[in-house]
């Protein structure tokens, strides 16, 4: 496994099973796995969505809202991409 500790975003690469598991998303911690098509999503709306001065809103469980400026994108969006280079 390959652990990750990026800016927003940390948890570990899993090779064998080719998913990545998020341990915590800006210090707050969850327990997920994110599929190859789920990471590119993510990135697409992301990069989509950048420049927008509201920023984002991402949902833990569906219940806890954190919510993202642009500057948090742009380093959730280069977490993202170091993760999605993983993914074989």
């Amino acid at each position: 496994m390959s652990y990750v500790n990026g800016q927003i975003i940390c948890g570990e690469f899993d090779k064998d099973l080719n998913e990545f598991a998020v341990h915590s998303v800006k210090h707050h911690l969850t327990e997920t796995s994110l599929k190859h098509s789920q990471i590119a999503q993510l990135c697409n709306y992301l990069k989509k969505h950048k420049d927008e001065a509201s920023g984002q809103i991402i949902s833990l469980y569906d219940q806890m809202l954190i919510p993202l400026s642009i500057e948090e994108m742009k380093a959730i969006l280069q977490d993202l991409e170091q993760i999605q280079n993983m993914y074989q």
